[in-house]
């Protein structure tokens, strides 16, 4: 079975932000990610075979988001 999924970021007063922390992320990304960054939003794509491996990575993924976006904060201070 294929499991797919799409992790999007939309938020008009940080899309900035938002497409900093995903382009940092990109190339940690495995062969079933793609990351696609638009005008108005941040689409991370996952598919892979097995459930617990979409929670494994989908968790990963959020947790380096958070770390990126703290990050980002202390550095605009």
């Amino acid at each position: 079975m294929k499991i797919e999924t799409t992790i999007e970021f939309k938020d008009e007063g940080a899309i900035q932000v938002a497409k900093r922390i995903a382009n940092s992320l990109a190339p940690d990304n495995l062969i079933n990610m793609h990351t696609e960054v638009k005008d108005d939003n941040v689409c991370i794509h996952i598919s892979t075979e097995k459930m617990t491996s979409l929670i494994a990575t989908v968790d990963d993924l959020l947790m380096n988001a958070k770390l990126a976006e703290e990050i980002a904060e202390d550095l605009e201070e």
